[in-house]
Formats: C-alpha cells, sequence, structure tokens
C-alpha cells in the first residue's frame, strides 16, 4: 500500500514517493540544550520516532538526522547564570535528553549534529547568500533580506506585506526590512565567539539547520519535520536561506506535530507555559510515571491533532498498557516465552488469520501515520488474545503464539509492550513507593469536599493540588456531572 503524508506547504496529503526509491531522507529540528526537555519535546521525538519505524518496517532505508543547537542566547545566559562554560551546560542537557529519550523508548537518530561542529558549513552558506545578493552585512551583523526572496512566506501563507503588519518586531536600524533575519552576529564582550569573515562572532538560529541538513541528506531530500511553531519563522526562514543558496526545490514534504495543551482542574484547556505554573519536564513525569505511559499518551492522539494534556489522562494510559502486558503474561504462561519485540515481515500475516487486523494497521499508519487507529488494532488483537486463553481446549497454542507475536511486532512499530510482562508489572509505581502513607475513607472525603470548594470559588490552582496530591498516593478522582467519586488505582 502506498503511503500518504499531510504536506504542511500544500496543505494536503500526498502519495509518498522518495526521490531515491526505495531510500528515505528525514530533518527533524531538534532541541536547544539549556534546559530539561518538556512533554512539548517529547511529543515531537516520539511522533518522529515512530514515523521513522513505520518507514522502516514498510522497507525503506532511512536517513535519520535530528540535531542539537548548542549555541544560542538562551544558551549563553542561562551559562552565565549557573557559572558554567556552555560547552558544560549543553553538554550536561544532551546527556539529560538522550536519558529522557531512552525512557520514552525513542531511539537516538542516525546523526545527531551539534550546531557548533558546523561553523564552517554555515559560514560557507552566508558567503553564497551574499554572492547571491540575498545577504548584507550591517553594523558587525549579517542579514537576510526576505524581500529579496520572492517565495517568502509559502510555508507559513503569508505575503511579506501581511507579516510585517501583524509582527511585533521591535524596530532595528541595522536591518532595510523589519523581517530580516540574522544570519550571523558580531561578537559581544563576554560572550562565546569564533571567526569569521565579517569578524568575531556566532551564527544565527536558522542557519544551522540548513546548513546541517544540507551537509548529511544533500542539497535536496524528502522529510523535514517538527512542532508546529517552527512553521514561522524558523522553517520558513530555512526555506529562504537554503533555496536561496540551492537554487533547487527544497524539501518534498514538510511534516509538522500539533501544540501540548493543558487541561486544568477547572477543566480549562490552556497552552502550556512557565508563566502558566502548567509546565512538566520529562524527568518531573518521569518521576511520576513510566515512560511508556508518556508513549502511548502521546500515540493516543493524531499527530497532527493538538494534544490535551492531564495526569487523568496519563492515569488511562498506564491502564491500557496495563491491559496489553496482562494479554502478554496470560500467553506467557501458557506458551513458556513470548516472541522478540521486533519489527517483522508483514508479509506473514497478509494471508493468516490475522491478516484483517494487519490490514486494518498498515492501512492505519499508511494514513498519515494515524497511531490511534493502529493503536485500536492492538487492542482488538490483545482481547482476542485474552478470549484465546480464556477458551482453553478450544484455542490450540498455535493460535495464541501468533496472537502474541501480532501485538509484539505491531507493538514494535508503535514502540509500545516490546518490554517483558512480568518486567512491566514489577516496576515501582515512582509516586507510590515516595509516599507509603494512604488515606482513609473518611480522609479522601474530606479532601474531594476541600476540593469542590476550592473549584466553587474559581481556585483551580488549589483544586489541581488536591487531586495531584491523591494521584501520588494512586487515588483517582472520577469526575461526573453530579458528583466526584473516586477509586484505588493500586
Amino acid at each position: 500500500m502506498a503511503i500518504a503524508l499531510y504536506c504542511s506547504l500544500s496543505h494536503k496529503k500526498k502519495i509518498f514517493v522518495p526521490l531515491t526509491p526505495g531510500k528515505v531522507g528525514i530533518y527533524v529540528c531538534g532541541v536547544t540544550v539549556y534546559d530539561h526537555s518538556h512533554i512539548g519535546h517529547a511529543r515531537v521525538m516520539v511522533v518522529f520516532d515512530v514515523i521513522v519505524r513505520h518507514l522502516r518496517a514498510s522497507g525503506y532505508q532511512v536517513t535519520y538526522v535530528r540535531n542539537f543547537t548548542d549555541i544560542d542566547d538562551k544558551i549563553i545566559r542561562r551559562a552565565a547564570e549557573l557559572g558554567e562554560n556552555i560547552f558544560q551546560l549543553t553538554g550536561r542537557f544532551i546527556e539529560s535528553f538522550h536519558t529522557d529519550m531512552a525512557a520514552l523508548g525513542v531511539a537516538r537518530a542516525d546523526v545527531e549534529p551539534r550546531a557548533t561542529d558546523h561553523l564552517e558549513e554555515m559560514i560557507l552558506f552566508i558567503q553564497k547568500l551574499q554572492e547571491n545578493g540575498l545577504a548584507y552585512e550591517s553594523q558587525g551583523d549579517v542579514f537576510y533580506a526576505v524581500d529579496r526572496f520572492a517565495q517568502y512566506g509559502q510555508l507559513s501563507g503569508k505575503s511579506i506585506e501581511d507579516l510585517i503588519s501583524g509582527s511585533r518586531v521591535e524596530i532595528d536600524q541595522r536591518k532595510a526590512n523589519p523581517l530580516d533575519f540574522v544570519l550571523w552576529k558580531g561578537a559581544k564582550p563576554q560572550e562565546p565567539h569564533w571567526p569569521s569573515p565579517w569578524g568575531a562572532g556566532r551564527p544565527g538560529w536558522h542557519i544551522e539547520c540548513s546548513a546541517m541538513s544540507c551537509k548529511y541528506l544533500g542539497e535536496t531530500f524528502d522529510i523535514h519535520g517538527g512542532g508546529q511553531d517552527l512553521i514561522f519563522p524558523h522553517h520558513e526562514n530555512e526555506i529562504a536561506q537554503t533555496q536561496g543558496v540551492t537554487g533547487k526545490s527544497w524539501v518534498s514534504y514538510w511534516l509538522h506535530n500539533g501544540f501540548v495543551n493543558v487541561v486544568s482542574d477547572g477543566g480549562e484547556v490552556e497552552k502550556m507555559s512557565k508563566s502558566l505554573g502548567n509546565f512538566f519536564t520529562i524527568h518531573e513525569l518521569l518521576t511520576k510515571f513510566p515512560g511508556p505511559v508518556l508513549r502511548l499518551f502521546i500515540l493516543g492522539s493524531h499527530y497532527r491533532s493538538p494534544l490535551e494534556f492531564s495526569f487523568q489522562h496519563l492515569q488511562t494510559a498506564r491502564a491500557k498498557l496495563d491491559r496489553l502486558y496482562g494479554a502478554l503474561q496470560r500467553a506467557k504462561s501458557l506458551l513458556g516465552m513470548l516472541p522478540p519485540a521486533e519489527v517483522g515481515a508483514w508479509e506473514a500475516f497478509q494471508h493468516g488469520a490475522l491478516h484483517t487486523e494487519a490490514k486494518r494497521f498498515q492501512a492505519a499508519m499508511d494514513d498519515d501515520f494515524n497511531t490511534p487507529q493502529a493503536l485500536a488494532v492492538l487492542f482488538e488483537v490483545a482481547r482476542l488474545l485474552n478470549r484465546s486463553v480464556d477458551e482453553g481446549s478450544h484455542s490450540t497454542k498455535e493460535e495464541i503464539q501468533e496472537l502474541a507475536r501480532f501485538l509484539r511486532q505491531f507493538g514494535a512499530v508503535l514502540g509500545i509492550a516490546t518490554d517483558e510482562p512480568e518486567h512491566w508489572f514489577a516496576q515501582t509505581t515512582p509516586h507510590a513507593a515516595e509516599n507509603d502513607a494512604t488515606f482513609t475513607d473518611a480522609e479522601i472525603q474530606t479532601r474531594i469536599d476541600q476540593r469542590q470548594a476550592a473549584r466553587l470559588a474559581r481556585d483551580f490552582a488549589q483544586a489541581d493540588h488536591i487531586r495531584q496530591e491523591l494521584l501520588a498516593h494512586d487515588i483517582e478522582l472520577l469526575d461526573s456531572r453530579t458528583e466526584t467519586t473516586w477509586r484505588r488505582l493500586r
């Protein structure tokens, strides 16, 4: 079956046809390493990890490039605040990123370039833009002249006039146009800097990805991805830079995942932000939930849709994982061992008893990576597996083996249910381990009454706090239109 991708540039689904038959080049904008990664970063990384997994399962040879921005204004400020040099800071947070990703089951990319290792390529890029009349020097900085690139605005869908009238950019006398963006920044006192034809300085943010993607994937490649927040200005500027140098159409398919919003205890859906106090790092969430729970939660929504975050949704994801592992555990008790959790040859299921389920799973993933529908197939197969185990002598070990193999191999495409079930159930829930004391039924009802009073007073922060206090002790609150009930999760 053909894979259909929704392209952010054309605003429609397109049948995927790689530039080189059988091979795929994909570049995803990585993190700026000045702090621990957050749930928004987790979504990007899990989404594109699954996209790469599916492409490889479909027979493509994939080269996956995901960068680190390790020089940036935020990095410089944070390093100064902490009294360390930028390489100590960025090295520490790159290690933190890899630790978080391993917990989420996100594989390392084939190439993970760092910006500071590619200054030569960036300087050559900027020089070429100058030669082509698209860049100019001003007071030690070098800027890109957006009005000299006729296609500027093609990705965001806005004209230069619209962008200028809608911008809040402060007037910068060094720029010929308010939308012009920096390619090279002249050195400031006490800041890290490198030599260049324009004097000591450092690169702008946007030029990094243009230079690094072309180095590792060539002047044209198949897929460029990232979060929706990068469409403008980052990806728009990347197009202007790269096509301004090469004169070629750069990327065949632009893929962008949706935002992460937070559902407050009052039911309001808010954008995640530190200022609202609803900002969660992956490191913080991993103290409350195992990484696979976060992964399943992320895949439960289509990647282009907004993802609504709440701790209740994470509890639901954990219960769903328990269902999958419960079915595998029952199968293992009969089989002795489970099939390996590796992506197998899908053709093996095309003509067997599970051919319908195999086609449904593949069709879901081929349709712009519809992970919610693919997960629905896995849960259906888990139900069939449980029924087969319940039937005892009416089901053969071969039938149970085939159902378990399906769960393991198709689960591996999503990076779900790949552990041994006894390992999964042996995990101690971190928040339960940290809080040995429990609440009596009367104490729980008192907390519920206090929470209701807070909600009536519209003190949703306090209501959220009470819910999370109970959840930390494995007590889940269940709200209906008329009442709040509760249950113990462990």
